[in-house]
């Protein structure tokens, strides 16, 4: 599969999680939010906690289940560029919680993995 049919699939993927967490309640507060460290796939509330979610998308288990791809070194990315958000806007107060969403292409099935890791950094 080319680098391409990865971006068509994981765009795929992440307009599913944007409707699932949609329909469940929350509100989308970014999409595809980027730093110089990296990026976050989506950030959500639900008006009690800050939600940032990293989705994974794949069309089989070829390569394992989607959570597997979020290894150590993409958790600390995703935990320094949500510590750059929350000092931006000064979110300092706000329950953070990291989930992974796993988006099964050929199904259409979501799995979404609530607290999927912890961050241990700090904010200020």
């Amino acid at each position: 599969m080319s680098k391409r049919d990865n971006k068509i699939i994981g765009d795929g993927g992440e307009r599913l999680a944007e409707a699932y967490f949609i329909s469940k309640g929350y509100r989308i507060l970014n999409k595809n939010y980027r730093t110089d460290i990296g990026e976050i796939d989506l950030i959500v509330t639900n008006e009690t906690d800050l939600v940032f979610a990293e989705v994974k998308t794949r069309s089989g288990l070829g390569y394992g289940y989607p959570a597997e791809a979020v290894t150590f070194s993409k958790r600390k990315k995703i935990s320094q560029v949500a510590a750059q958000y929350i000092k931006r806007f000064r979110l300092y107060d706000v329950p953070v919680r990291f989930d992974v969403v796993e988006v099964f292409i050929q199904s259409g099935e979501i799995n979404h993995i609530e607290d999927a890791f912890d961050s241990y950094l700090k904010y200020c």
